[in-house]
């Protein structure tokens, strides 16, 4: 019925178009008509008047753009309206493709699973028969694409994930609130099979609550689109979670107005259910919602290079072109490069590794995105800021090479050593990830290859060792070591029981482990001249 009504919109407009082309033919040839006898009546004129110099006749032919032409406007929108026809038509046949494409990727895999169960005794005798064609529902001569009538999609289960976001943003020099949704439909293995990304219109954006929940009906009425019939939608609010689900009633108007709206349209499933997720579990609906955004930020302006795209950074307030701004993985607030570089190295400086500048945010500035602005040097000290960060403070292996000094962990030089020295679990030789010399884990030196352990320690190369070196120091400044991760630790005032950075606890005087928070040595706990100190730094301060 809809194709018959399309072509009878064809048909109109095609006769319209051509009566309006007649009517302008016509009117032409009446122009030209009049304008031959103008010119005949002044020809007389002048013939008549030949002696009076003082009369000027001039011919009065019309000037182009003396009246204005309703036939091309009426033409143009003819035009407009038929391409929006055809156009309509190129959505309606993409996503009937789109269903049947769907469709035929489950009927693949429930055959696949048929093919699964069946014993191999009987596929050994009948596979190569077994078959199940897909029915494609359209002949191979024909354009128009025709969703097979006993469809799969209704029966399958989908995901659809939702999103929606409201940010305050600059544009130019004016702060405006925008906001955008991001709609991504998957299968029930999480395979991409429609995506969305919308802008709000101002009402829309009011409240992030309000953005949720367009981000919602969006998602399911896309659902309903492809004629999905069980779904299951995901959101990463709590308090919205209980919203739709029923569990506490929203106190806004315009809230309860659209939760009501999603309650209608779960019965519109034979399963419509909301589920709960983490943020990290909707990142790309919410870079999709964050594009929405961005996409209306943005205003062209001409240069010597031609026409360019700027943004407002929303630290330094500047127009940035779109090519210098930096979007944080993860939540996908955007800084232009001289900030971002500022932000990083300051954070480094610190110590610390980079967090998203947006206040509250704290998604981790990723290392891989740096190298756009930083120095590569830095971009290495992120690298060992990372890398420090992640492993156990006992576990951490330093190489004793000057020149080298590359952090391991254990476990990791561990391997790699094995694949080079055979008695790695009898020896404390390891080889170095970065340079590949030799070194020993426990003595922490360059290797002693003819010396023990033992008597490498009792040796002149040791005590000039920097290791040695600091062991005389922490002997002569009565230091004592964790032998958990080998820390010195010094006692200033206080009690004798020591806890470590690494969490290991022991006495401080002979070093035996604490268990339970209770000494297993007869050590006396305290002293009474270092809580006596720690008392008079107390009052200093």
């Amino acid at each position: 019925m809809a194709a018959i009504e399309d072509d009878d919109v064809s048909v109109i407009l095609e006769e319209q178009r051509e009566e309006i082309m007649a009517a302008k033919t016509l009117a032409q040839d009446h122009d030209l008509a009049f304008n031959l006898q103008m010119q005949e009546a002044l020809a007389v004129s002048r013939a008549a008047h030949t002696s009076s110099p003082t009369l000027d006749f001039t011919a009065g032919e019309p000037e182009e753009g003396d009246g204005f032409d309703y036939t091309s406007l009426i033409l143009e929108d003819i035009a407009r309206v038929d391409q929006e026809r055809r156009d309509r038509e190129v959505g309606v046949q993409e996503m009937k493709r789109l269903k049947v494409d769907l469709d035929r990727r489950i009927h693949d895999q429930r055959f696949a699973k048929e093919i699964m169960n069946i014993p191999d005794a009987d596929w050994s005798k009948d596979g190569d028969y077994f078959q199940k064609p897909y029915s494609l529902g359209a002949s191979s001569s024909s354009s128009v694409v025709k969703v097979p009538p006993f469809s799969a999609i209704g029966f399958e289960s989908f995901r659809v994930y939702c999103k929606g976001l409201v940010s305050e943003e600059m544009i130019g020099e004016t702060r405006v609130t925008v906001g955008g949704v991001g709609v991504a439909i998957c299968d029930s293995t999480d395979n991409l099979i429609w995506e969305v990304a919308k802008v709000l219109g101002a009402d829309e954006s009011k409240s992030p609550e309000i953005a949720e929940l367009e981000a919602i009906l969006r998602g399911l009425d896309e659902a309903l689109t492809f004629d999905l019939g069980r779904v299951t939608f995901f959101i990463d609010d709590f308090k919205l979670f209980n919203y739709v689900t029923g569990r506490v009633e929203p106190r806004q108007s315009a809230v309860a107005t659209l939760v009501n709206k999603v309650a209608i349209l779960q019965k519109k499933f034979s399963y419509c259910q909301p589920s709960l997720l983490t943020r990290n579990d909707v990142k790309f609906v919410f870079k999709l919602a964050r594009d929405a955004i961005v996409s209306q930020i943005k205003w062209p302006e001409e240069t010597s290079k031609g026409k360019t795209f700027k943004e407002t950074c929303v630290i330094c307030y500047e127009g940035i072109t779109v090519d210098k701004m930096f979007s944080v993985d993860g939540c996908f607030h955007r800084f232009c490069f001289s900030c971002m570089k500022q932000h990083v190295e300051v954070k480094l400086l610190g110590g610390k590794t980079a967090t998203c500048p947006s206040d509250g945010c704290k998604s981790e500035v990723k290392m891989d995105c740096c190298a756009k602005f930083l120095d590569p040097k830095l971009v290495e000290v992120m690298i060992q800021r990372k890398k420090e960060g992640s492993i156990n403070v006992s576990d951490k292996v330093y190489c004793p090479y000057p020149k080298c000094s590359e952090l391991m962990a254990k476990a990791e030089v561990f391997e790699y050593t094995k694949q080079f020295f055979v008695a790695t679990e009898q020896s404390p030789a390891r080889k170095c990830m970065k340079c590949g010399l030799f070194f020993c884990m426990q003595c922490k030196v360059p290797w002693h290859y003819k010396d023990t352990c033992e008597d490498f320690s009792k040796s002149k190369r040791y005590q000039n060792a920097g290791d040695g070196m600091l062991k005389s120091l922490a002997q002569s400044k009565r230091w004592r070591q964790c032998i958990r991760c080998n820390n010195m630790v010094e006692l200033a005032f206080g009690c004798y029981h020591i806890t470590c950075r690494c969490g290991y606890e022991f006495c401080y005087t002979c070093g035996a482990e604490w268990k339970n928070k209770k000494a297993t040595c007869a050590c006396p706990i305290w002293n009474e001249r270092n809580i006596i100190r720690e008392t008079n730094v107390n009052r200093r301060r």
